[in-house]
């Protein structure tokens, strides 16, 4: 990749380039010419737009190395009682993510796209492998109702390992990128990041995450309100913000949402916790939204605001709310369909398929 010039804004991200406008007006007329009727293939055309804008050629190709990354990480404010299960269950997903049983490593291989697992902040005294932790920043992060997520230290290790991460998989060949994410607390830590982020009330953004009752709702709820509390200072700097209500798995996942931007590779985003994550990329690295697709609607409220915030029309909309990247994976077939109609239905000229009423006689 060439160097880009300096965002005098964010001095830490290179300026984001836009997708290609030329390959985009060129997918958008080759639309035109297939056939069918103008517009009739509905968000798929639209969605092929993007990709062809995104890989800077039209027709697009099909993606030969979609790569799913799942950031996982334990929050110290789990102990307060906000999930409906225990912490230990980020280490034993991760071991469930290395063996290829769970859901994320099911739909992923439906959708032909590759699965790696990195360890930012497990709650374990080791990683389950040394590839595994080879991006790790410390043993779970602070617990935000009470103390800081992160020391200013970790957030800028953090959001550089994110960053490090979308490199290791571009250079590697990866043509599209999926954020996921694991980790007991982590939708309470994402919340409280959205709801930072957008100046709106705890009572609106926070959902049922897990499972849980209206008590642990409740406990939920004082949790994202104390951590905006301590957080009221430093709502327009996101980096400060994923260092004290957030943690250090989302703020790696910021940094790999900006840097496949700025590597301008096409990004699909999950549910609310990476999103709460791409929010903040998007303030960092401006403009990094334009590579992005949100993948699915979960149900919790605040990823529906981070998404209305974004501009972002989820492609499927499923009632999901596992996050590991699984809705953001269902939307990758969806995906495929789109490039597929683009490269490969024939025009009315190829199909001698007449592509218009003729003038009536006078």
């Amino acid at each position: 990749m060439t160097d880009t010039p300096e965002n005098p804004e964010n001095p830490d991200f290179p300026t984001v380039i836009a997708p290609d406008t030329e390959a985009e007006a060129a997918a958008r007329a080759r639309q035109d010419t297939l056939t069918k009727p103008p517009g009739a293939l509905g968000r798929l055309e639209d969605l092929s737009v993007w990709v062809s804008a995104c890989q800077g050629q039209c027709p697009p190709h099909q993606f030969d190395r979609a790569r799913v990354v799942v950031f996982a990480g334990d929050h110290g404010v789990t102990a307060a009682g906000v999930s409906a299960f225990p912490s230990e269950v980020t280490a034993q997903m991760v071991a469930n993510f290395a063996a290829g049983g769970a859901a994320i490593n099911v739909l992923a291989e439906v959708a032909g796209a590759g699965v790696r697992v990195v360890d930012i902040a497990v709650d374990t005294e080791a990683p389950l492998s040394a590839s595994i932790g080879a991006h790790r920043i410390r043993r779970g992060s602070g617990n935000v109702a009470v103390e800081d997520a992160l020391s200013v230290e970790e957030v800028i290790a953090a959001v550089q390992a994110g960053r490090d991460i979308a490199d290791e998989e571009v250079d590697g060949g990866a043509d599209l990128l999926i954020a996921g994410d694991m980790g007991i607390g982590n939708t309470t830590a994402a919340t409280a990041l959205i709801a930072a982020l957008t100046d709106t009330e705890p009572v609106v953004v926070v959902g049922r995450g897990t499972g849980i009752d209206d008590a642990g709702w409740a406990r939920k709820t004082a949790a994202v309100r104390d951590a905006l509390y301590r957080a009221r200072s430093s709502y327009t700097d996101p980096v400060a913000l994923l260092r004290i209500c957030g943690g250090a798995d989302l703020a790696a996942m910021a940094g790999f949402c900006a840097q496949a931007a700025i590597r301008r590779t096409p990004l699909l985003l999950d549910g609310v916790v990476v999103t709460a994550a791409a929010l903040a990329a998007d303030r960092m690295a401006p403009g990094a939204k334009q590579w992005w697709q949100a993948g699915h609607r979960s149900t919790e409220p605040a990823h529906i605001l981070a998404l209305q915030r974004l501009g972002l029309d989820p492609i499927v909309d499923l009632g999901m709310r596992l996050g590991e990247g699984t809705g953001a994976t269902v939307a990758l077939t969806v995906l495929r369909a789109a490039v597929a109609t683009l490269a490969s239905m024939a025009t009315f000229g190829e199909a001698q398929v007449t592509d218009r009423v003729a003038d009536p006689a006078p």
